[in-house]
């Protein structure tokens, strides 16, 4: 069997490196050649060009969000038995595989991680399933991941809070927090600045995509505005509303 990765960055080559083992080829296909080269590279793979013709048992779809839907249009071509997505986000990708892709296996994966932070939990959405969907969940529950089963709705609702509301938090505190001595931090204090230096560790592209993609900054900000506002008594109901 052969796998094509389309995208080839950090959660792409994860992708083809807990899989792998269950293919004969993996290709690689990325807007960026160089990134596809050292992904095929580094994991034993070739190059797909963007005007070759071959069709692939597995296509992976490991974009950034934006871009997710239009390149499950753009590949469904290419697809010869299943397709998958590790784009993040659940209601786009899945209405576009079962619009594009009716007839394929169809996966839907969201790892709950970093790609240099695996093993973890990922998100699963199955439709269509069959042999090549049940490789691929193999190979994921053999590399020591937690196969978290859920609907579109249930996880796009759920990456509300813990990625655009708990993001926005994270980095508001950078924001408005000022340097002061360590021997002043208090162990909440520390923990925040730990986080803040987790996320501003990774691509800002991706935090922005995240965004974009889900509500739920504007109810951290509207929630900051009533502590702010609030005198003793209203701070105290919103005490035990956050208890």
């Amino acid at each position: 069997m052969n796998l094509l990765v389309v995208g080839a960055g950090a959660m792409g080559r994860w992708f083809a490196e807990t899989v792998g083992d269950e293919f004969d080829e993996i290709a690689f296909l990325d807007t960026d050649e160089a990134v596809a080269r050292a992904a095929a590279e580094t994991l034993d793979g070739r190059v797909c060009s963007a005007d070759e013709t071959t069709t692939f048992d597995l296509v992976c779809i490991a974009v950034p969000l934006p871009a997710a839907t239009d390149v499950i249009e753009a590949s469904a071509d290419r697809v010869d038995g299943a397709i998958c997505d590790v784009t993040g986000s659940m209601l786009g990708p899945v209405n576009a595989m079962a619009e594009y892709c009716s007839d394929a296996e169809r996966l839907s994966l969201h790892p709950l991680f970093a790609a240099e932070n695996a093993p973890g939990r990922v998100a699963v959405v199955e439709a269509n399933g069959g042999s090549i969907v049940r490789r691929v969940r193999d190979a994921m529950l053999a590399a020591g991941n937690r196969l978290v089963e859920t609907t579109p709705a249930e996880h796009d609702d759920a990456m509300e809070t813990v990625q655009a509301r708990a993001h926005t938090a994270i980095l508001a505190f950078g924001l408005a927090a000022e340097s002061v001595p360590e021997k002043f931090q208090t162990p909440i204090s520390a923990r925040l600045n730990d986080l803040v230096e987790q996320v501003t560790d990774g691509e800002a592209r991706v935090y922005s995509d995240i965004q974009a993609a889900f509500d739920g900054a504007d109810d951290v900000a509207a929630a900051a505005r009533e502590i702010a506002a609030a005198d003793a008594e209203t701070f105290a109901e919103l005490y035990e509303r956050a208890r």
